[in-house]
C-alpha cells in the first residue's frame, strides 16, 4: 500500500489542494512567527485576494476566490472554517526547494499545532551537508519528533534504498508527515506514533531531530522543550539515540539553547553524556540570536540570547577505537 492509499477522505483532499498548487506553481516561504503578524498587520481587514496570500500568509478570503466544488470538498473536509462571512484556512503550504509541505495555519495557539519555519529550513539544510559529506549505508533512519515530515522526506529523497520512520507523539503531526509523504512521492517512509524511541525497535544508521526547545508557559507539544529553559526534551533525546545508533551510524540534533551568563547549560549538560570513547562528536552554533521577543517572556529574564546549535554524534564501530572530538572550549 503506498502513501496514498492510506489517507483518509480529509486527508485525500489535502493531498489535492497540494497538487493543485504545486501545479499552479505556487511558492512560500514561511518566516518567523513575529514576521508573520508583522507583515499582516499591514494588511490589516482586507481580504486575500491570491492563494498565496490564503495559504501561506494565513488570510481570511470571500467566497468565489476559490471554485464552489474545490471550496466545498475543503470545507467537508474542515480545511476551511468561516466566519462572519469569511472564510479562513486551517493550514499553510510551504516551499522546500522543489517541494510543498502543508502544516498548521497562523498564528499557531493550538496545543497540537505542526509547525513549520525558518528553523526547519536550517534543519533541512543541516540533514542535507550531512548527507552529502557521509557516504556509509544507510538501511534505517528516523526522524524523531517529524512534525511536518521535513527530516524524514529529506532523508528520503536522497536515500531512496533506506527504511526511514517518522515518529511523533501528535496524532496531527503524523497525518500531516502522510500528506506531505505522499505529495512528495516517497515510498520509503513510514510513520508511527512514538515518545522519541521508547516505542520502535532496533537500531538506525542515523537518526535526526529537531525538537521544540523553548520554555513555554503554555506547554503547547511543538514548542515546549521542558526543563528550567526547554533543554530537557533534548537532553532525552541525546539519552536514547546514542545507544540506537548502529555502529558506524550518526544522531543530527537541530536545537535551540538559551544562553545564560555568556554560558551555554546545554553543551555542559550534554558533555558528560558523550564521555565514552563509543562516540566522537562535534558542536557548533549555527545562528547566535533568533527568537530575540522570547526573552521578553516568563521565564527568560536570566537569558541574553537564544541561540541554534548543531549536535552531531558518530558511534565508532567495534573494534575501531576513536577519540572524541569537542569543541574548543567544551567541558
Amino acid at each position: 500500500m503506498n502513501q496514498e492509499e492510506r489517507l483518509g477522505a480529509a486527508d485525500l483532499a489535502l493531498l489535492q489542494l497540494g497538487r493543485r498548487l504545486q501545479a499552479d506553481g505556487y511558492r512560500f516561504i514561511t518566516p518567523t512567527p513575529l514576521t508573520h503578524q508583522r507583515v499582516n498587520d499591514r494588511a490589516f481587514g482586507q481580504s486575500a485576494r491570491t492563494l498565496r496570500e490564503v495559504f501561506g500568509w494565513s488570510r481570511s478570503f470571500d467566497p468565489g476566490l476559490l471554485s464552489a466544488d474545490e471550496q466545498r470538498q475543503l470545507q467537508q473536509a474542515g480545511v476551511l472554517g468561516e466566519s462572519n462571512g469569511r472564510l479562513k484556512s486551517h493550514v499553510r503550504w510551504s516551499s522546500l526547494d522543489d517541494l510543498l509541505f502543508v502544516h498548521s495555519g497562523f498564528p499557531t495557539d493550538a496545543a497540537d499545532a505542526v509547525f513549520f519555519g525558518p528553523d526547519t529550513y536550517r534543519f533541512a539544510q543541516l540533514i542535507h551537508a550531512h548527507l552529502q559529506q557521509n557516504f556509509a549505508p544507510i538501511r534505517r533512519a528516523v526522524d524523531i519528533g517529524c512534525g511536518a515530515g521535513v527530516g524524514a522526506i529529506v532523508i528520503a529523497r536522497a536515500r531512496r534504498e533506506a527504511q526511514v520512520l517518522a515518529v511523533d507523539i501528535n496524532p496531527a503531526a503524523l497525518r500531516l508527515t502522510a500528506v506531505n509523504a505522499a505529495l512528495a512521492e516517497v515510498a520509503n517512509v513510514c510513520i508511527e506514533a512514538s515518545d522519541v524511541l521508547q516505542d520502535v525497535d532496533g537500531n538506525f544508521d542515523l537518526i535526526v531531530a529537531n525538537p521544540p526547545y523553548m520554555a513555554d508557559p503554555a506547554e503547547r507539544a511543538y514548542r515546549h522543550g521542558g526543563g528550567a529553559f526547554g533543554e530537557q526534551l533534548s537532553l532525552r533525546i541525546v539519552e536514547q539515540a546514542l545507544y540506537r545508533l548502529a555502529p558506524g551510524g550518526s544522531l543530527v540534533l537541530y536545537t535551540g539553547v538559551a544562553m545564560i551568563d555568556g554560558c551555554d547549560p546545554f553543551l555542559a549538560a550534554l558533555a558528560p553524556r558523550l564521555e565514552s570513547p563509543l562516540f566522537a562528536w562535534t558542536y557548533r552554533e549555527l545562528d547566535p540570536d533568533v527568537f530575540g521577543e522570547e526573552l521578553l517572556t516568563q521565564g527568560y529574564q536570566r537569558v541574553e540570547r537564544i541561540g541554534v546549535v548543531a549536535l552531531i554524534v558518530t558511534r565508532i564501530g567495534p573494534g575501531i577505537g576513536g577519540i572524541v572530538s569537542s569543541p574548543a572550549g567544551a567541558p
